[in-house]
């Protein structure tokens, strides 16, 4: 069922390819499929950094917490206890006078 119509009739491929040859204005099948690669790769690349970055967030996150975690359990107990003592000194010595 091929008439001699049909096939004087581009199929959109040809087009393309003759296009190639003729215009160098239009971009070639090489560079169409350079740029398609380029933006799966920067996309792909994005990707991956943004993986990594909100893990080494998440790490440095965890180790921060973990370290001032730990720096209050060292630091606030003697924290407490010279206020308190400063407190306790204070009121004592201004119970003492009025007795």
């Amino acid at each position: 069922m091929h008439d001699t119509l049909d096939a004087a009739i581009p199929v959109l491929t040809d087009v393309v390819t003759e296009l190639d040859r003729v215009d160098p204005g239009y971009p070639t099948q090489t560079d169409a499929l350079v740029a398609e690669l380029q933006t799966r790769l920067a996309a792909e690349t994005f990707s991956l950094a943004e993986e990594l970055m909100r893990g080494a967030f998440a790490e440095m996150e965890a180790h921060l917490l973990e370290q001032i975690s730990s720096r209050l359990r060292e630091a606030l107990p003697e924290l407490i206890d010279s206020i308190l003592r400063e407190h306790l000194e204070t009121e004592g010595n201004v119970a003492r006078p009025g007795r």
